[in-house]
C-alpha cells in the first residue's frame, strides 16, 4: 500500500536528520551526465542497475521509479537546473518507516586527461531523508551499500556515455 510522504521543499536536502554523500568523477561532460539523469528518464536502469523502471510522470514534473525487490516511488521533481543540478522528492513510496526523502545530483565540470584539456565531471549525490528511528538508523548502516551501489551506477554511465559518444 503506498503511503504519502512529506512535502519537504528544497532545503530538505541541507537539513534533513540523515544526509548520504557521495560523489564521483567521470570522463563524460556535465552536459551529457545531465542528460542522462533528466531528460533520458527511461534510461535509468540501463545504467543503475538496482532501477528497474523509471519514466516521466505529469507532462515531466515527476518520475516514477520501481526499484528491484519492489520499492516503489512517485516523485516529483524540485529542481531541473541543467547542466548543475537534478532534485527530486519522493512523495509517495511503499517503503515502511520513511517520512521524507530528497535525493539531489549536482554536476560541476572538471579538467580531466595528461594534460587537463578534456571537460570530465564531478558527480556528487545527496541522499536526505527522515523516518522512524530504526529507519534512520538502518540507512547510516547502509552507508557503504549505497556508495557502493552510487559508485557503480556512475561508472556505467560513464561507459555508456562514452559508447554512445564513439
Amino acid at each position: 500500500m503506498a503511503r504519502r510522504l512529506s512535502p519537504v521543499g528544497l532545503d530538505f536536502v541541507d537539513s534533513a536528520p540523515v544526509r548520504l554523500v557521495f560523489a564521483r568523477e567521470v570522463s563524460a561532460p556535465p552536459e551529457a551526465v545531465y542528460h542522462a539523469l533528466a531528460e533520458d528518464v527511461t534510461g535509468w536502469p540501463r545504467w543503475f542497475t538496482a532501477v528497474t523502471l523509471c519514466r516521466p510522470t505529469g507532462g515531466g514534473t515527476g518520475r516514477e521509479v520501481r526499484l528491484k525487490g519492489g520499492t516503489r516511488f512517485l516523485e516529483s521533481i524540485l529542481a531541473a537546473d541543467g547542466p548543475e543540478r537534478y532534485t527530486y522528492r519522493v512523495d509517495e513510496t511503499n517503503a515502511p518507516g520513511l517520512r521524507a526523502l530528497v535525493e539531489e545530483w549536482r554536476l560541476s565540470p572538471v579538467r580531466t586527461g595528461a594534460t587537463g584539456t578534456g571537460t570530465g565531471t564531478r558527480v556528487r549525490w545527496t541522499f536526505a531523508m527522515d523516518g522512524a528511528a530504526p529507519l534512520r538508523g538502518a540507512m547510516k548502516l547502509a552507508r557503504p551499500g549505497l556508495g557502493r551501489s552510487f559508485r557503480d551506477a556512475v561508472t556505467a554511465l560513464d561507459r555508456q556515455l562514452a559508447t554512445a559518444g564513439a
